[in-house]
This record gives structure tokens, sequence and C-alpha cells, in this order.
């Protein structure tokens, strides 16, 4: 029997108003939130990282905040896919890896990279871009080096250790059905982000040795939960993937890959925020899959220090179906 990769269920992001007395308890500090978030989930998205370079300081604040174990993944600057779209794009590039995410260290996880709906597939322009991509930490850090004035004094170009980087592309354009597109991901070893939307392309093609998801509603975008019977269907298709397999059915341009006797690390991320689902949801996948996190004692303030778990706290404003609750 094959082994079976790791599999990371979590949230993209963790600072949103309406978790404030739902997910997280009354009383709890917002700048305790992560800390609460990171003890209940193995992996958050970053999403500050998209809209403006951050510093080396809050890179070693948010991964002195979560536990040993635990990984983020960091999301590819705005001005790069959205702004630039691509072009001109290596200075840029370094300044987003001069920024300080080295500084994560271990807990440096993937690099989602977000393409706007419309962006179409170039085949040159994205065979240059992915050429670029550090495979590496040490690669990240020489190539952090190149980053203009605006960096100067407050940039990080050390890294810890080499380890390997991902790097995950997501699009949102039907002309990224493209044999091509898939061929070319495969040959720089960059993922195809699987993205259960009802306004995206979902392809489940399989071009790294991991496979990063984004569930981000399965019938209204960011809003709509995931029922008992959706999430039973993406537990199935995890546990393949994380065994080497792919799921049965799988929405692919391409034939499937030959089987990992090593499996494939599994990322997913709930991205359906806005009615206070993307916890539960995630949550109750992860305890489908044997992931879920068992939270340690979380102090509060002692005007709410009550511990509970994520779905005894999410009764308040949900009600829940499944017996597996």
């Amino acid at each position: 029997m094959g082994k079976t990769g790791t599999i990371r269920i979590g949230l993209s992001g963790w600072t949103y108003a309406p978790w404030r007395g739902v997910f997280y308890p009354t009383g709890l500090p917002q700048k305790r939130e992560l800390a609460y978030a990171s003890r209940h989930f193995s992996s958050i998205e970053i999403n500050g990282t998209f809209y403006g370079l951050q510093t080396p300081e809050a890179f070693a604040h948010w991964r002195e905040e979560v536990p040993d174990d635990f990984v983020f993944s960091v999301k590819g600057s705005r001005y790069i896919t959205h702004m630039l779209r691509l072009r001109e794009s290596k200075t840029p590039l370094a300044n987003f890896f001069a920024s300080g995410l080295l500084r994560l260290g271990p807990k440096l996880g993937p690099i989602l990279w977000q393409f706007p709906p419309n962006l179409k597939f170039d085949a040159d322009l994205f065979a240059s871009f992915l050429a670029m991509l550090p495979k590496d930490t040490e690669e990240a850090a020489d190539f952090a080096k190149r980053h203009d004035t605006r960096l100067n004094g407050r940039d990080w170009l050390t890294s810890e250790g080499k380890q390997p980087l991902r790097h995950a592309l997501e699009i949102r354009h039907d002309s990224f059905r493209d044999k091509a597109f898939i061929e070319l991901l495969r040959e720089h070893g960059v993922g195809l982000v699987c993205a259960d939307s009802v306004e995206w392309p979902r392809l489940m093609d399989v071009t790294a040795d991991f496979v990063y998801c984004r569930l981000h509603g399965s019938k209204e975008l960011y809003v709509s939960g995931y029922d008992d019977e959706a999430l039973d269907i993406w537990a199935k298709r995890i546990d393949a993937w994380a065994h080497g397999k792919e799921p049965v059915n799988a929405e692919r341009i391409t034939l499937p890959l030959p089987g990992s006797e090593k499996g494939r690390d599994v990322y997913v991320y709930f991205d359906n925020d806005v009615k206070v689902r993307a916890p539960l949801d995630a949550h109750s996948l992860a305890e489908r899959l044997g992931a879920a996190v068992e939270a340690d004692e979380f102090k509060l303030p002692k005007r709410s220090r009550k511990k509970k778990r994520v779905v005894e706290l999410a009764r308040r404003h949900w009600p829940l179906t499944s017996s597996r609750h």
C-alpha cells in the first residue's frame, strides 16, 4: 500500500468581523485571533500579502503566534498578477520575496498566485513567469537580492535552511482549459488550484507533487456553505489525492497521471466567509478525513474564559444537520 501525504485543511484569512462572537469567542482580542484560529486548523492563507508588501517584522510575528507544526500559505502580490499582469515583473517579484516571507522559516508553505477573471492564457508569458519562480528558499533568498530601493532597510534576504518552495496558480478564465497550460505547469512542478466556484473553471488536473484546493462556495460565491453530501464528495477526492491517486470522475483536461507511491500533500482552504461558514465547513471536512486539529486550551480574558470547540461556538449561528457534528 502506498504512503499517504499530509492533509492540511484551513481558512483563507483570519481577520473577519462577522466571526467575532461566533467562531471567535466574545472578548477575544483581535490581536489574538490568529493564535486562536491556528489552534483549530493546521494551515491558513495569508491574504494581506496579496494587497501590499508586508514587513519582515509582520512575518516574524505571525510565525510566533502559531504552533510549531502549523504552515502558512502566502498569497502572491496582486501588483504582479492583476496590475502588471506578469509583464516586467522580475523586480516586483524580487520585492515580494525580499519583504519577509523567509522569516516564516519552516512554517512557510505554498505560495498562491491568483489571476483575475479577464486574464487569458498566454503560453509565452506564463512560461517566462514560471521559469522565474524560485524552487527553494535558498533560490528565493538569492532572487530577493534583486529588489529595488523601496525595500532598502526593510528587506529580509536570509534563508534558515534549504527547503522546497511550492507554487500554485488559480486561474479564472476559460482560455486556461488548454492542454498546453497543464503541460507547462507540470514542466515546472507548479500546482493547479482546484477552485470550487460557480463562476470560474474548476479543474482537477494534477500537475505537481501536491494538490491545492480553494472552496469558494458550492452555490454562491464566497457565501454558500457545504452540506453533508458535498463534504463527503470532497473528502473522497482529498483522500484519493493524498494516497497518490486521482478522484473518480475528476474534471480534467488531460489524462490522469500515474499514481504516486509516496502520496501527495493536499492543502484545502475554505473561502466562503461571508456567512461565517468557513470555520465550520473546514472543521467538518477535516473530521471526515481524520485531519482535524485537537485545539489546545486557550486562555481568554477573564470576562469570557469559556473553552469551547469550533463546532460548539458555531451552534450560535447555524443549524447543524450532520450527526458527525
